[in-house]
């Protein structure tokens, strides 16, 4: 008699699992189901059914759509989109300087204390009511802002804990593809790149817009979809059109798109015999194609370049350094804001120097020479990307210079795609550590 009800609750559990919705990732973490808890979503629900976003533009426009999925979701009912705010409106959500609502709620210190890309969240009576406010200086900070919130109901976090004051303490926060355009990924895997630019621009996979939205809830804000070892055929005028696809995309979401540039595009699209960055038909070739860019894609990031390094071309190849490379892009992006990401990632077995100190002994005497939109990018550690090395040496060594880290997320040498590990630890370790470029509490 055992044994036969031991068979027939595991047909019992068969068949439920057939009933059960298969949970595949896809969602990642926005997954905004409703709140398990009765009280607490009850409490949800009279706070956050009735939303006015104030402001009209792609990224407002986002900001509402997602309040409004997310909050409906989580309450697990319809919640109402309000054009102004009036006395059932639970969350107001706008811009400092053009929301009347939200400048009159604010305090001086307050709307001192938010900074670009930052938000606020805090409750607030008006005439009585009680409101909720979210409040930024900039349309990336509202929409930061709001998928804060939603996070924070998500982690069923009561109401008395719901205030907050946030501001990024890093300018960019930049997502690179080691992607070719033939949709191979170097150091990839898990298949094949997202980026199909044969389907582009005609076809646009929903998944671009699905990669925004996950971007934008983390705060990334800007994204290199094409490999540091880069290929010049990107900067062809057809794929400019297909970036520029990808951009459109990308745009309602705060998200930013750049491109590796290969220093010897000139040559290979150019029909240039040079490259040399102190040419002043280089220099123009590559002022003209930044312009073409921009004419394309308004709010184009700039570019990700890796010279000299693992057999790519640079300005060492005419001579030159790294700042006269660097600086020679630069000049062509700087008139419609663009920067130059520079990486660091330099070693030459011909040079008789340590591998580690390689990076160190070719950029610390160029510090304060580069031009102040370019960014030195250095990986975590002086060799590359190793489960356990010291800090690089760079860090502190360049006061005069803009350095940006570089922490890598495929698992190149922590078990490819055979084996799970947490990168989180590694990344807050290296965060915290101290440089003593300076004694004690340099960094």
């Amino acid at each position: 008699m055992t044994k036969r009800k031991r068979w027939i609750g595991l047909l019992l559990l068969g068949l439920l699992a057939f009933r059960l919705p298969a949970e595949d990732g896809y969602r990642l973490w926005l997954r905004f189901d409703p709140i398990a808890d009765v009280v607490l979503r009850e409490a949800y629900q009279a706070r956050f059914s009735t939303i006015t976003v104030e402001g009209e533009s792609p990224i407002l426009s986002t900001v509402r759509t997602e309040l409004q999925a997310g909050l409906a979701g989580l309450l697990g009912q319809e919640v109402v989109v309000r054009p102004e705010v009036g006395e059932s409106t639970g969350l107001v959500a706008g811009l400092i300087g053009q929301s009347g609502w939200i400048d009159r709620a604010l305090t001086a210190a307050e709307k001192a204390s938010i900074q670009a890309e930052g938000f606020l969240i805090r409750s607030h009576t008006d005439r009585g009511h009680t409101h909720w406010l979210l409040a930024a200086k900039d349309e990336r900070g509202l929409l930061y802002g709001a998928f804060y919130l939603l996070r924070r109901l998500q982690l069923q976090e009561p109401l008395s804990r719901l205030t907050a004051l946030e501001n990024p303490k890093v300018k960019l926060r930049v997502l690179n593809h080691w992607d070719n355009l033939d949709r191979t990924v170097e150091r990839g895997y898990a298949g094949f790149s997202i980026w199909n630019w044969h389907q582009l621009p005609e076809y646009i996979d929903p998944r671009y817009r699905d990669y925004a939205r996950a971007n934008a809830s983390i705060g990334i804000n800007g994204t290199v979809v094409t490999n540091v070892n880069a290929n010049a055929l990107v900067f062809r005028a057809d794929y400019l059109e297909r970036a520029a696809a990808l951009a459109d995309v990308f745009r309602p979401y705060g998200l930013q798109i750049y491109l590796t540039a290969r220093f010897s595009a000139p040559i290979e699209l150019g029909g240039l015999p040079t490259a040399d960055p102190l040419d002043p038909a280089v220099q123009q070739w590559w002022k003209e194609k930044v312009a073409e860019i921009y004419a394309l894609i308004p709010d184009f990031g700039g570019f990700l370049v890796k010279a000299n390094s693992e057999g790519q071309p640079g300005p060492q190849d005419y001579h030159r350094n790294h700042a006269e490379g660097a600086n020679m892009l630069a000049d062509a992006l700087a008139p419609h804001g663009g920067v130059v990401m520079w990486r660091a990632f330099v070693y030459s077995s011909e040079e008789p120097d340590d591998r580690a100190k390689q990076a160190y002994n070719e950029f610390v005497p160029l510090d304060g020479q580069f031009r102040d939109n370019v960014l030195i990018q250095v990986k975590n550690g002086p060799i590359d990307f190793q489960p356990r090395e010291p800090i690089h040496p760079l860090f502190g060594a360049m006061p005069k210079t803009p350095l940006m880290m570089e922490f890598q997320i495929t698992k190149e040498y922590l078990g490819q795609g055979t084996h799970l590990v947490g990168l989180a630890k590694m990344y807050e370790e290296v965060l915290q550590t101290d440089t003593y470029a300076q004694g004690p509490g340099s960094t």
